[in-house]
């Protein structure tokens, strides 16, 4: 029956006396703490029991010049480059002037339309009335062709102020070199004061030096009188003051 040892309920007649030890209760099991796991060294751990798949070795992507299309490559350079301002382009000036020869004295009359003046115009009747009371002759002799700017309707080259400036300047200067000394240069109307004596209305009534042209008196244009008699007055007080020029040389 696998029965280790038993005791019996009652004391049993003529059996032997029992052990003191086997009466005494079972003292209770106390459980014991497990110890905690040694740790142990990876040079002694076991090796596992099948080799662990090989990592994949990282790929090394080799840079290659990008190629880019000449447009796009435009645009790039266009956005990395900060915008340059352009230059401002002065727009080229428009007038037309005509070289006039009287006595001792050489006439840049600007022409209002361009065209030469006529014996009937109203202008070229004031001009010889001036040239009259100036003590000059009043049938002023034409030097030259009337220069009109701008020379050119297209093209590159520059027409601005400066240019138009310099080449007033060089043609009166070529046109009197063929003649005999002038004693005064008149600059009458606006255009002919701004691009033959770089100066502006303020200039009117008044004498001017120029380098390369000499003494000049700057008057105002032939149509201007016309429109505004009032400016005659100012007009005849300075030409008796500027006459003395070339009334002392004839």
């Amino acid at each position: 029956m696998q029965v280790a040892s038993w005791l019996p309920r009652v004391e049993l007649p003529f059996a032997a006396p029992s052990c003191p030890e086997l009466l005494q209760p079972a003292a209770p099991e106390v459980p014991v703490a497990a110890e905690p796991p040694v740790a142990v060294p990876a040079s002694e751990a076991a090796p596992p029991s099948r080799p662990e798949p090989l990592a994949e070795r990282p790929k090394i992507e080799v840079p290659r010049p990008s190629v880019m299309p000449r447009s796009a490559k435009a645009d790039v350079s266009a956005e990395a480059e900060p915008p340059v301002a352009a230059k401002p382009v002065a727009a080229p000036p428009r007038f037309a002037l005509q070289l006039l020869r009287a006595g001792d004295c050489a006439l840049l009359v600007e022409l209002p339309t361009g065209e030469p003046l006529q014996g009937r115009d109203p202008a070229y009747l004031l001009l010889k009335d001036l040239l009259r009371a100036a003590g000059l002759p009043d049938s002023p002799q034409l030097v030259g062709e009337p220069v009109r700017w701008p020379l050119l309707a297209r093209g590159s080259m520059d027409q601005g102020p400066q240019a138009a400036l310099d080449y007033v300047q060089s043609f009166i200067t070529a046109r009197l070199e063929e003649q005999q000394p002038c004693a005064c240069l008149w600059l009458v109307g606006l255009p002919a004061i701004r691009f033959a004596g770089d100066a502006d209305a303020e200039a009117y009534n008044r004498e001017l030096q120029i380098d390369g042209l000499g003494a000049a008196w700057a008057l105002p244009g032939l149509e201007l009188l016309m429109d505004e008699p009032v400016r005659k007055a100012e007009l005849w007080q300075a030409m008796r003051r500027v006459r003395q020029r070339w009334l002392a040389t004839s």
